[in-house]
């Protein structure tokens, strides 16, 4: 052990002479982990809000849209699926209708987004559809009356069940002889999904593709576009750019990263301004570690002297007095990971704080702790107490021994 580590050591942890001082330093101490506890927690519970925000957006959206600037180019192109799933990087690709109409049923009328999809490779693209309260996607192919799978908030506000009727009409219309009437398609509730999210819950429905061209007077081949996924999340825009250099024009791809830009935009600036925020809280506990070393040093300023006397350089004295600035911040970093992990834990495994649905995406508190978070935390603290620690050491090195022992 060096002779700074050990004076530094003795100085802080001695209780014999200086109870005050020791207790101050334990005080320093419980603030910055109470900073870096908060901080982790809270870090956490952003990540895992805009973690499950992300998954409900993407279990109802693809993870990257081909959509044409000729609506007519999907039609003429048979190998155009085959061509997007043969690129680097796509794992599921399948076509998509996308509209508007009106749901009409016994307890009233709702305007919806109407999607029309492939029964067969819609739920490897869609997890939402592999995950449905009742019914499945593959009940959309059934005979007679075409089938419908709305939301389950939609089918709260209208009463509507599995095996439910409901008509469809569509604004676009048929040309009559007394001018143009809505298009007015019968379906059957085939399935009720729940994604958490009101806005998907309250305003969704699937068809399957030949039922929504049924319904708008399409051609038999027209195609809004193809939704697809990708082997890597966090590279949907370089897969997407490869699929568009493979079609060419005039299609265009978008990914989940473009169509949400704002959103996550918006939360990762909640939480660097959270950050900050908490950041206050270890900011206070590094003041009190200055408190901590100005009161040392006044009432060490004999013992300065003496080491200064006895051949202590002022390098040295300076090193005492970081060292222990130092120390505080490295025990309070590791105590405030322990008090924030455990916290993290306990919320991850026992959900013990619960949320409203009716307000939130989900039923409890999420958490997702990440460890560049945690290393950013903990470099953050320590680093602000290593700079609480430079005034007081400069101030005690610049201690003149003789000036010091006069009134001794």
């Amino acid at each position: 052990m060096s002779f700074e580590l050990f004076v530094a050591l003795r100085y802080l942890f001695s209780r014999r002479k200086q109870t005050f001082i020791y207790i101050i330093s334990l005080m320093s101490i419980m603030g910055v982990a109470l900073g870096v506890g908060a901080l982790v927690v809270v870090l956490g519970v952003y990540n895992g809000l805009t973690t499950d925000m992300r998954d409900k957006i993407l279990g109802a959206n693809a993870h990257a849209i081909v959509m044409s600037y000729l609506p007519s180019a999907f039609e003429n192109d048979d190998g155009l699926l085959d061509r997007i799933r043969s690129v680097k990087g796509v794992t599921g690709a399948t076509p998509f209708i996308y509209t508007e109409v009106m749901l009409s049923a016994g307890n009233g009328v709702k305007g919806v987004v109407l999607r029309g999809i492939d029964p067969e490779s819609g739920p490897h693209v869609l997890s939402m559809l592999r995950q449905m309260r009742t019914g499945s996607a593959a009940a959309l192919q059934r005979e007679g009356t075409p089938g419908l799978i709305i939301g389950e908030e939609l089918a709260k506000r209208l009463g509507l069940v599995e095996g439910s009727r409901v008509n469809l009409l569509s604004p676009s219309g048929q040309k009559t002889a007394s001018g143009y009437a809505p298009r007015i398609r019968p379906f059957e509730v085939v399935g009720i999904f729940k994604t958490g999210m009101f806005e998907y819950d309250s305003s969704l429905a699937f068809v399957s593709l030949a039922a929504a061209r049924d319904v708008l007077g399409l051609p038999d081949k027209y195609l809004s576009g193809v939704e697809l996924t990708v082997d890597d999340l966090f590279k949907a825009d370089q897969t997407s750019a490869r699929v568009a250099t493979e079609l060419g024009s005039p299609f265009y791809v978008r990914s989940w990263m473009e169509m949400n830009a704002n959103l996550f935009a918006a939360l990762k600036l909640e939480k660097i301004g959270m950050f900050i925020l908490l950041t206050m809280v270890v900011l206070i506990g590094s003041f009190s570690i200055v408190t901590t070393l100005v009161m040392l040093v006044m009432e060490k300023t004999r013992d300065i002297a003496i080491m200064m006397s006895m051949g202590a350089t002022r390098g040295m004295i300076r090193r005492i007095f970081m060292l222990q600035g130092s120390i505080i911040g490295v025990i309070g970093t590791l105590l405030g990971y322990a008090l924030g992990l455990s916290l993290g834990w306990l919320l991850k495994r026992y959900q013990f704080i619960k949320l409203p649905e009716n307000v939130y995406t989900l039923d409890h508190l999420p958490i997702s702790i990440t460890p560049t978070d945690v290393i950013i935390v903990g470099v953050s603290a320590m680093l602000l107490c290593f700079l609480a620690t430079l005034y007081p050491a400069r101030q005690a090195a610049r201690l003149e021994p003789a000036e010091a022992l006069r009134y001794e």
